[in-house]
């Protein structure tokens, strides 16, 4: 082709990437229809007005120059909140499309590391079954809910939550937070995500900073459908709403909203089937097992158990005390779980301050009266070994088991407060009683084989093993008859018990029932079963063989409470906000 004509192509090539350029784009025509048309969502009312409020909130100068975008002064309340109200989202869930572009500026705007949300959307999904039946579906946005009674605030052992007295916003302080993730757990939205790089615990606060100069949080600014906005609650009504209409919920799926009273409203015009179902309903999955946790909760329990029992045994043989081996064993494994706990935190060298929450927080109560209790125990050992007058080893004794009792009862308190069905308070409290009696006793029981040489204590021992091994059996078998096939937070939990746990399941029972067995066999072998209490079997007849089969029995005990300490967390499925798709 000549020279003119490679001219005549290039030209129109040129002109048609000319032709391109000018066209606006997909983004750039939604963006103008928009900002031009449709500056506020059809849900907005008098609270949504476009005045500036008291207080610098609307359309306030940020540096002087610029102004919040005309776009977005729709999206913010005209006032501040007033007496008996705060801040609250608004959500239209008409308008959300599960775009996700809240959960990027979330992320972006506050400057979140790679894994981290503070937001999320979910879907909402219709069951109903019919040949009429129309295909159903709803986007869920869902961040925090700053509550009227916030459970993250009450259950910090340490201070680190706040709820503003004027805005009503629930804001985490990072420079306080010790990274126990208590707060992960009794939040029933499950709203604050452990930061691991920090090693602390962080949430939304609805971007605070920008609300004190006028401008709409990242989440409202990002939505291209305006469907998040700010909006103003009274708070009394709130609560009237919620005392009459105890069963509410934000959304189908969701936790019940009387047990911390959450603000944020989700509008919506559209018809909902009779039944819905969260897109992840499906998909249920274990939970974290928290080691740490499990570490301390079996060993405390086996700690308390055995300075308990041990002093049953002492006051049977009259002789008023504990010996030092008993107190030893127990003092040690209680040792030895206080510093597996600490394993838990992500900041542990701040872990004195969870002694601030001592007045509305579970966790400083047991961290307290563990903190007590291992001094004490450390004293009446002490007093066992002569270094520590005689004639305080009554008192040391009393107050060692009452502060390690009170210990194994805020453990199970602090769990049930969560208001979690598989964590109720007597199904935790028994759990925990359980451990602590047959752990104990296989505990005093090698004590008394290793250091005493008696069987004074098997009879005793081997009543609580088997008891307890019975005890689990019994408990597992009745809770997966009641609840299989519900579709409830227990329901879930026995399918995960049947499904992705139950290896662990079937080690629990097994390892239980190998414990029981053989406390049986050495308790027969030894002479004992001759009633419950103390063995009438003397002392120095006890060889290798019953010293490592009591040894075997406490390594099954403390294995059986350990797999199922395990299940009592990962088996724990509540009520939840929707999640997405899968």
């Amino acid at each position: 082709m000549s020279r003119g004509g490679h001219s005549v192509e290039i030209a129109e090539v040129h002109h048609d990437l000319m032709v391109q350029v000018s066209e606006l784009s997909a983004v750039d025509l939604f963006d103008d229809w928009h900002t031009n048309a449709h500056a506020a969502p059809d849900h907005a009312n008098a609270d949504h007005a476009s005045t500036a409020p008291a207080g610098g909130y609307g359309d306030a100068a940020i540096d002087g120059t610029t102004s919040v975008p005309s776009s977005f002064r729709a999206l913010l309340p005209a006032s501040a909140p007033g007496p008996d109200q705060q801040y609250r989202f608004e959500v239209d869930l008409d308008s959300c499309t599960g775009c996700k572009a809240c959960v990027t500026a979330c992320h972006s705007l506050n400057g979140l590391d790679e894994t981290e949300t503070w937001r999320s959307v979910g879907l909402l999904v219709g069951r109903d079954q019919g040949p009429d039946v129309t295909p159903w579906q709803q986007h869920v946005t869902t961040a925090c809910h700053h509550c009227l009674e916030p459970a993250c605030l009450a259950g910090c052992p340490v201070e680190a939550y706040e709820k503003d007295p004027i805005s009503g916003i629930v804001a985490h302080l990072d420079d306080q937070c010790i990274g126990c993730r208590y707060c992960m757990l009794t939040c029933p939205y499950e709203v604050p995500s452990f930061n691991s790089r920090l090693g602390i615990v962080r949430k939304c606060d609805m971007c605070t900073d920008r609300l004190a100069v006028g401008e709409a949080p990242a989440c409202v600014q990002g939505c291209p459908t305006n469907a998040i906005s700010i909006g103003v609650v009274s708070v009394g009504e709130l609560q009237v709403e919620l005392a009459i209409d105890s069963d509410s919920r934000l959304v189908p799926t969701a936790p019940i909203s009387a047990h911390t009273q959450p603000t944020t409203v989700y509008l919506t015009t559209k018809p909902r089937p009779q039944q819905v179902g969260a897109g992840d309903d499906h998909h249920v999955v274990p939970a974290h097992d928290h080691p740490p946790l499990v570490a301390m909760l079996v060993l405390t329990q086996v700690s308390v158990g055995a300075f308990v029992l041990s002093q049953a045994l002492d006051l049977a043989d009259d002789t008023g005390t504990a010996s030092g081996a008993h107190v030893l064993v127990a003092w040690l494994s209680g040792l030895v779980a206080i510093g597996a706990s600490v394993l838990h935190l992500g900041r542990p060298l701040v872990a004195w301050r969870a002694v601030l929450g001592l007045g509305h927080s579970w966790l400083s109560r047991e961290i307290v009266a563990f903190g007590i209790y291992a001094p004490l125990g450390g004293a009446t050992a002490a007093a066992a070994a002569g270094w520590v007058p005689g004639e305080l080893a009554p008192a040391l004794v009393i107050a060692t088991a009452a502060a390690g009792l009170c210990g194994v009862g805020c453990s199970a308190k602090l769990y049930a407060v969560t208001g979690r069905p598989y964590w109720r308070l007597e199904r935790t409290a028994a759990r925990f009683f359980v451990t602590m009696m047959a752990g104990g006793g296989a505990a005093v029981a090698l004590a008394d084989s290793v250091f005493v040489g008696t069987h004074r204590s098997s009879d005793m021992a081997a009543a609580f093993v088997v008891g307890g091994a019975m005890v689990g059996w019994a408990s597992a078998i009745s809770f997966i008859l009641r609840h299989r096939g519900h579709g409830d937070a227990l329901g879930r939990s026995v399918s995960l018990l049947l499904g992705a746990l139950r290896p662990r399941l079937v080690a629990a029972l097994a390892t239980s029932a190998g414990a029981a067995v053989l406390a049986v066999v050495l308790t027969v072998n030894s002479g004992g079963l001759t009633g419950f209490g103390v063995s009438t079997v003397t002392a120095g007849e006890v060889g290798p063989v019953e010293v490592a089969g009591w040894a075997g029995v406490l390594v099954l005990t403390v294995c059986a409470a350990w797999v199922e300490r395990s299940l009592y967390f990962t088996g724990a499925s509540p009520d939840r906000m929707p999640g997405a798709l899968r």
